[in-house]
């Protein structure tokens, strides 16, 4: 009863949380971790989440967040977390994980595994317990089924996020929105170039956020610091390094990763799987 709960619990998160307008230049990369208005940890990538459809560009991969806290008394915090990601050619995903790092479980606590699939040409999500074999489905709210069409890089409004955290759904950093927003003066941004990761081409972003003395009760001006590389070829940051003084350092990147085709099972329940429905879920972003 209490992992039916949980289970229920992580998927109104998601689907609230993929309900928010993206911010920024809308290239979002992985979330901070302990940061206010940061995602939930467990979400990883874009878990869960219906984000901006990508057709052509399949892959598999892992992405993994490390993230380290100093702690005043010198003693550090360090934590990893791994989502298993899925993306096939018609822009389904899946992503897999343990719900183990979800905000105030124990390490003791056990919790299952779960993956989430989007499925933009079917207009439903589901989230599956792939301890229990049970799956919650959701339909996408206004959508009537069949493909959608979808913005290519090389489209007028440039390509879109990634698996926000490496994805789409809510904002990644933990700074006051306003501070965040275009031309605002205590915001830096610069350009680092281009280099391949994991075999792919990678462009970077630098951006610096000065947070003044006395904005958020702070005796000395704040720097929040973020750098996000990302795929125009697979239309998502691959790699995005945050740091933060009031939170720490976290690092994103995906490793392992293949553009081979997914299968096709992998964003569908299995037949044993007991389905049950919820509400009208967000309209996934074009």
């Amino acid at each position: 009863m209490k992992t039916q709960w949980i289970l229920s619990a992580v998927f109104v998160f998601a689907t609230v949380a993929a309900a928010q307008p993206p911010q920024g230049r809308g290239r979002g990369g992985p979330g901070g971790p302990g940061t206010p208005g940061a995602p939930a940890r467990f979400l990883g990538g874009e878990v869960g989440m219906p984000g901006r459809l990508v057709k052509n560009a399949p892959y598999s991969a892992e992405i993994i967040t490390e993230m380290t806290q100093a702690l005043p008394d010198g003693n550090r915090i360090k934590q990893s977390n791994t989502v298993r990601v899925y993306r096939d050619s018609e822009g389904r995903t899946r992503h897999e994980q343990s719900l183990r790092n979800l905000g105030g479980a124990s390490a003791n606590t056990t919790l299952p595994q779960v993956a989430f699939i989007n499925d933009p040409v079917a207009g439903a999500s589901y989230t599956l317990d792939l301890t229990q074999r049970t799956a919650t489905k959701s339909m996408h709210g206004g959508w009537n089924g069949g493909p959608r069409p979808t913005r290519g890089p090389g489209d007028a409004n440039g390509p879109g996020p990634m698996p926000r955290r490496v994805g789409d759904g809510p904002p990644p950093d933990g700074a006051p929105r306003p501070a965040m927003r275009r031309g605002n003066q205590n915001v830096k941004t610069e350009s680092l170039g281009r280099q391949m990761i994991e075999g792919v081409q990678a462009e970077g972003t630098r951006t610096t956020l000065t947070i003044p003395a006395g904005e958020i009760g702070n005796e000395q001006p704040i720097q929040v610091v973020t750098e996000s590389w990302y795929s125009p070829e697979l239309q998502t940051v691959v790699l995005r390094k945050r740091s933060d003084p009031r939170s720490g350092d976290s690092v994103t990147k995906v490793m392992n990763l293949s553009r081979q085709e997914p299968p096709r099972t992998l964003f569908e329940p299995p037949a044993d799987f007991k389905i049950s429905e919820s509400g009208r879920g967000p309209r996934p972003r074009q």
